[in-house]
């Protein structure tokens, strides 16, 4: 770690009705050096009709979780949070949310980040959480990928009624939105472009952030101010398989979606925010691949979904196609695919066989185990890749194909043995927080 004395200190937020706005500053000394930050939340409804004490608990925690784009610069070891105060119960979460949502980070940047972040107790009572009178209806996180449609197409099928929610919504979330036939309410995040301007020094530390925990928070915000019940994510039970272990913790890039973090989320909500908003994943009983089977069923949205990063880079140009068909995501998704769609209809999705490029296989080898870790991306297990990779290969279609030929032969001793796994890959798990009511959204799958 650099030497240098460091503080990270929270401001006070400030709430602009008149331009939908919530402002969160931030001050950050690093040795002779301070930064100060302003990052604004543009939230639609905003208005004076709220419980003052709930929003503040919800401000205060966005306030915390927004943070994390702007501590990570330079890991301060000091993090002094204003006027916002925290029991021991708090920080312990909050300490969590930062250390494991930042693992991959930690891993690439290589930090020691063992005892690093150290939230301050400030307060020793717990004021318990406030009621908020809420309605049977659900906000549901759309993506503009496979996981977020399928669960509003379960949702529609068992007549429940939701409205999407999007962070910086771009034309696909519009588009799959649409075919969804559901109001879309969008969020716009304003990153203080200082933030940018720092990143490019060679000091700064870069890395990945869990950016689900900030969606989590921010679907709470709107939750509270609609009088939502409950707050759909669409994270499968293969979210919680872990990269590779550093310093002797599990790394794994989806942290925040994984079932840790929602029965983190659940517990810090109810017991320091309310009861009466309750976060789930819809999916978390089933792996990737179950949840690809069932999106190969939803032709509308072959020519309109997208997982490829490539659309989602918040300062990059929009893309001129909605998959790159070079990136680990893109490989996986078409691998997954291509078990469940023809070829030939899988082809006209990417616009190109992947299987057909060789530069591709190092890619195809981390994602089936066979080399190096599992890619950091938004990607399934060694074993779901590989029933898909055998599932593909049974019609024949890319027989003569070069990555198929070449995978096949290097599991040769294992391909046997693959079929075997159909049935754990697409059972359903009983470890889950769906709530008894939505249980019933997964009966006939």
């Amino acid at each position: 770690m650099r030497s240098k004395t460091s503080t990270f200190t929270f401001g006070r937020y400030t709430v602009d009705l008149q331009n939908r706005s919530i402002v969160f500053p931030y001050v950050l000394v690093y040795g002779e050096e301070t930064f100060s930050f302003e990052e604004r939340l543009v939230i639609p409804g905003l208005s004076k009709n709220y419980n003052p004490a709930l929003l503040q608990r919800v401000l205060e925690s966005l306030h915390l979780i927004l943070g994390i784009s702007y501590w990570k610069t330079f890991c301060p070891t000091t993090i002094d949070t204003g006027q916002i105060a925290l029991t021991k119960e708090q920080t312990v979460f909050w300490n969590t949310v930062y250390t494991q949502g930042l693992g991959e980070f930690f891993y690439t940047n290589n930090i020691d980040f063992r005892d690093l972040v150290q939230f301050p107790v400030s307060r020793i009572d717990e004021s318990g959480p406030i009621a908020l009178s809420t309605l049977d209806k659900s906000l549901v996180q759309i993506g503009g990928g496979k996981d977020s449609i399928v669960s509003a197409e379960l949702l529609k099928s068992a007549h429940r009624d939701f409205i999407l929610v999007s962070l910086d919504a771009r034309d696909i979330h519009r588009r799959v939105a649409e075919i969804i036939g559901a109001p879309i309410i969008e969020v716009r995040r304003e990153i203080d472009p200082k933030l940018y301007t720092l990143n490019s020094r060679h000091d700064v530390y870069n890395g990945h952030i869990p950016v689900s925990a900030i969606y989590a928070f921010v679907d709470l915000l709107l939750a509270v101010l609609g009088g939502f019940r409950f707050i759909i994510a669409s994270n499968e039970e293969s979210a919680n398989y872990p990269n590779l272990q550093y310093l002797g913790e599990e790394i794994n890039h989806q942290w925040s979606k994984t079932l840790e973090f929602e029965t983190l989320f659940q517990r810090y909500v109810s017991t320091s925010i309310t009861q009466d908003v309750t976060y789930f994943s819809l999916l978390r009983a089933m792996k990737e691949i179950k949840v690809v089977q069932l999106f190969a069923k939803l032709e509308l949205y072959f020519t309109t979904f997208s997982s490829c990063n490539a659309n989602f880079r918040r300062r990059s140009e929009a893309p001129r196609v909605l998959w790159c068909g070079t990136c680990p995501k893109c490989t996986f998704v078409f691998l997954l695919l291509s078990a469940f769609v023809p070829k030939a209809r899988l082809l006209t999705i990417f616009g190109k066989n992947l299987y057909a490029h060789e530069s591709l296989l190092p890619t195809f080898r981390e994602l089936l185990g066979i080399t190096g870790v599992k890619p950091f991306e938004c990607v399934g297990t060694p074993e779901e890749c590989r029933f898909a990779l055998y599932k593909a290969s049974e019609a024949g279609q890319y027989d003569t194909d070069v990555v198929m030929q070449t995978l096949h032969n290097e599991l040769s001793d294992l391909w046997k043995t693959l079929p075997a796994l159909r049935e754990r890959l697409f059972s359903l798990s009983a470890d889950h927080l769906i709530p008894a009511s939505f249980q019933s959204v997964l009966t006939n799958l």
